[in-house]
């Protein structure tokens, strides 16, 4: 055998199973020490006994936190959107925009997690919340689609935006590289360059593409429900950002253990190379708030929001163990933690009461 197939031999052997490997009898029961999060030779299909418990209850309470876009009313959206004057041309654009982005990239992330993530995280509590994220991404969808198809919208210009406005298609061309590798059939963990790799690209996608790239949007749609704007549409979008906080402390959670098990992978370099994705991440979503938001309006621009990605991205870094990058603590817009504080009565725009079986033992971070 050649030095090349003895090594191929050998990263096979390290890489974790899938779960479709042939069930054979009379093997030993599944011990908490034989799980981890990555290259993991045990049974996959075994969903106990945990040994990531809060992967379980992230995937409780994600269950718990259920909705769909047809509870939530939108004819007062519909008559404004409809009222010549009802809206500003530059509040529309903020609409359409954020909507011809959000409708493809929930979309991206979805394919990222079928198709890559989930195939390498060996951990069946980690891969029951996958697929429920994976719902939730399919649900957000619906949502986008549900609002464009309410209020009358262009449905070939929205969904294809992403292949002609330059700042909306940017983002997204962005993340796909993030995705290529993990997707491609012949790639494996195990090796210490593609482990790296994975943790590379799980930090492109959780950190960045939902824990940056989401907020310029989030804030503009639920800024605009705040002055009784779009009210319906800003109430799918909170839910929606809700959803995405979980999904953004789901994916800190695993980034944080992988790094936990894999302590090797966090090297100075490696940290180094992480720092550069957050800060392309930061620029390209100023770029984005530019372009949705050319003037002020609502009482924000876009040199506020380039003060607020600072803000985020300081705390994603802080999340994930490394120092801010950013000489900046101020956060322009406290009132959207707000917004994700579940142990209110109402939501934030009090349009109806939101009936979590257990939204008061949620705990939200953005």
């Amino acid at each position: 055998m050649s030095s090349a197939s003895i090594t191929q031999l050998k990263t096979n052997n390290l890489s974790g199973s899938t779960g479709l490997e042939e069930i054979r009898m009379n093997h030993n029961r599944i011990q908490v020490d034989d799980k981890k999060i990555i290259n993991c030779r045990a049974d996959l299909n075994q969903l106990v006994p945990f040994k990531y418990k809060w992967a379980w209850e992230k995937y409780l309470n994600a269950c718990a936190n259920h909705w769909m876009p047809n509870e939530i009313n939108m004819s007062a959206d519909i008559a404004l959107w409809k009222d010549p004057n009802g809206l500003t041309e530059a509040e529309r654009t903020i609409i359409k925009r954020n909507l011809g982005f959000f409708s493809t990239a929930d979309s991206l992330v979805a394919n990222n997690l079928v198709l890559a993530v989930y195939r390498h995280i060996t951990n069946p509590e980690c891969r029951q919340y996958l697929l429920r994220q994976a719902f939730e991404e399919a649900l957000h969808t619906h949502s986008y689609q549900h609002i464009v198809e309410s209020l009358g919208l262009d449905e070939a210009e929205i969904f294809n935006m992403y292949r002609e406005i330059p700042s909306v298609s940017t983002k997204a061309n962005w993340s796909i590289q993030f995705t290529q590798s993990l997707a491609d059939p012949d790639f494996k963990t195990g090796s210490y360059e593609n482990n790296q790799k994975l943790l590379r690209d799980l930090i492109a996608f959780y950190v960045v593409f939902e824990g940056i790239f989401f907020y310029v949007g989030f804030t503009q749609i639920l800024s605009m429900g705040r002055r009784n704007k779009m009210t319906g549409t800003a109430e799918q979008f909170q839910y929606i950002l809700r959803d995405e906080s979980m999904h953004l402390n789901f994916g800190i959670d695993v980034i944080n253990q992988i790094k936990l098990e894999n302590p090797d992978l966090w090297t100075k370099s490696f940290q180094e190379l992480v720092i550069e994705i957050i800060q392309t991440g930061v620029e390209l979503e100023y770029q984005y708030a530019k372009d949705t938001m050319p003037v002020g309006i609502l009482g924000m621009n876009a040199d506020v929001f380039k003060d607020y990605l600072y803000f985020i991205a300081n705390r994603r870094c802080s999340q994930i163990g490394l120092n801010p990058i950013y000489n900046t603590n101020d956060n322009p817009f406290p009132w959207m933690s707000e917004i994700m504080d579940l142990k209110k009565e109402k939501n934030f725009f009090e349009s109806r009461v939101i009936e979590y079986q257990t939204g008061g033992t949620l705990n939200w971070d953005d």
